[in-house]
């Protein structure tokens, strides 16, 4: 059965936006459009193309429910009209928003792909590379013909999705981004240098680019959008200045590129929606080692559970940052995300050993954000598939000593920090016994508050470096004789037995409860 909720949820965001969606709607069968002698029937997608008024626009809804009509498609402002809203909570059928810039045209192609997909799904998969990707091989194949070119496929981020069987026309940079499946770095320098990228966000219809000193040859490139949003670009190896007309046909493939990259997008959103669901079940330990390992695509070995928060400089949550971490981290391990958010942090799931050897590497080397926040992340200990749960609360006891800055950097491993775990540990514990409020140590905290004299501090690290004065001295910023008689004068203060171990023992436990609970 193909369901409102999953037409939608594949086609996505982008075009399309439920308004209300029954808890039980029929079947999806086709798209028609709202015209005079148009027959609808059960399971309609009912497109209201011409519809440019709130009475019509209720009114269709009423009739397409009493047809059996699965859904009514309409543009702003009218879908979401309080009368119209109404109408279709009333005839309890579901109501959806179509974005204002969507070529209805398209729309109806893209829908009615989305369902032959969906009816269909174990032939949208070819050799694991997705919905449609043996089509976008067979579609480069036609755009080559058309340009009469080498074609690859890109995304916005210039990873290849697909290219044409054809390459006889091609130079070092071609068999590169074919080989790396994206372009190269250095090419990509010299394409950004060119402007090509900026001309690319810009919305021109197609970019000539001469060819280089280095030997790289001339491309013809055309961006490929849709309800304004840049989805990716075609580019062509060409021999030099293509006439006007060959780079009309070229550009005029990009609606039908754009349309199959949209629903390639669409499925891998829905599947990383499904996959989250269950990767969170897994943190919580609510979900079988079996179904995560068959569902999530995991391995049978140790993993490692990451928490990843990314703040502004402002104490904020920089979603921008959040989103692209997100992205980096479901595309860059296993087939399927394993990559979620809970309370508005990200968990990622990934193999240790080298897997979460590159992760670290690459949150290490992150940028801070434009706000002037720096991303955070703690791992725990690796574990069986069973044990998530609780390397997940492992990192989230070392993401506490992060935004604590009880420890230094911006990721902490909970294997690797049991020292800072064990004082944290210790001084909550001491904390809620109150340990701190016994013996002759308040008398040092009420002078410190009376005269800033830094004795407490003072004290703590000459506990902290034994016998070393001038190590505790340089923890202080001060010279060494300063502390000596810092010690001279709070020991004329409280008499304290400094060499008596046991007190000692009791005065790092405080003064630790003090500074790490």
């Amino acid at each position: 059965m193909v369901s409102v909720r999953s037409v939608v949820d594949r086609v996505g965001p982008t075009l399309l936006h439920a308004l209300q969606v029954p808890e039980e709607s029929p079947a999806v069968g086709d798209v028609v459009i709202a015209e005079p002698g148009n027959t609808l029937a059960a399971g309609d997608l009912v497109l209201g193309v011409a519809i440019t008024e709130t009475p019509e626009a209720a009114e269709l809804v009423k009739h397409s429910a009493a047809k059996g009509a699965a859904a009514v498609l309409l543009k702003p402002p009218l879908a979401a009209k309080p009368s119209v809203k109404r109408a279709a909570k009333s005839a309890d059928i579901a109501l959806i928003e179509v974005r204002s810039a969507t070529s209805w045209a398209q729309l109806v192609w893209l829908l009615r792909t989305v369902l032959d997909a969906l009816a269909d799904e174990s032939d949208a998969l070819e050799d694991g590379g997705g919905p449609g990707s043996g089509d976008l091989f067979r579609l480069a194949d036609a755009v080559a013909s058309v340009v009469d070119a080498p074609v690859t496929i890109e995304d916005t981020n210039s990873r290849v999705l697909a290219y044409s069987a054809r390459q006889d026309l091609t130079d070092s940079a071609r068999v590169s981004t074919i080989m790396g499946r994206r372009i190269p770095d250095d090419v990509l320098a010299r394409f950004r240098s060119r402007g090509v990228f900026r001309e690319l966000s810009r919305g021109r219809q197609t970019i000539f680019v001469p060819a280089q000193r280095d030997g790289t040859l001339p491309r013809l490139i055309v961006p490929i959008r849709m309800g304004g949003e840049l989805l990716g670009s075609m580019w062509a190896v060409v021999a030099g200045p293509v006439s006007d007309e060959r780079a009309a046909a070229f550009a005029d493939a990009a609606p039908v590129v754009a349309l199959h990259l949209l629903r390639r997008r669409a499925h891998t959103d829905s599947q990383r929606r499904v996959s989250a669901e269950l990767l969170r079940a897994v943190l919580e330990g609510k979900a079988s080692p079996r179904k995560a390992i068959a569902e999530l695509d995991l391995s049978e070995e140790p993993h490692r559970v990451v928490v990843i928060e990314v703040s502004g400089g402002d104490g904020r949550d920089d979603e921008g940052l959040r989103l692209a971490l997100l992205e980096r981290i479901s595309q860059g391990v296993g087939r399927r995300p394993v990559a979620t958010e809970l309370g508005g942090v990200l968990y990622a799931v990934v193999p240790d050993g080298d897997g979460w050897g590159e992760l670290r590497a690459a949150l290490e080397a992150l940028p801070s954000s434009r706000k002037g926040g720096t991303p955070r992340a703690a791992a725990g200990s690796a574990c069986e598939i069973g044990e998530l749960a609780t390397s997940r609360a492992q990192a989230d006891e070392a993401l506490s000593l992060l935004r604590a800055k009880l420890v230094p950097g911006r990721v902490v491993v909970f294997d690797e920090a049991w020292t800072a775990l064990s004082l944290h540990r210790g001084a909550a514990a001491a904390s809620t016994a109150k340990v701190a409020e016994l013996g002759p140590l308040g008398l040092l905290r009420a002078h410190d508050e009376a005269h800033e004299s830094g004795y407490v501090d003072t004290l703590y690290q000459w506990l902290r470096h034994p016998g070393d004065p001038r190590a505790a001295a340089k923890e202080l910023r001060i010279h060494p004789n300063t502390l000596r008689y810092r010690m001279r004068r709070l020991l004329d203060l409280v008499p304290l037995d400094l060499d008596d171990p046991d007190v000692r023992l009791a005065l790092i436990t405080q003064l630790v409860s003090l500074r790490w609970s």
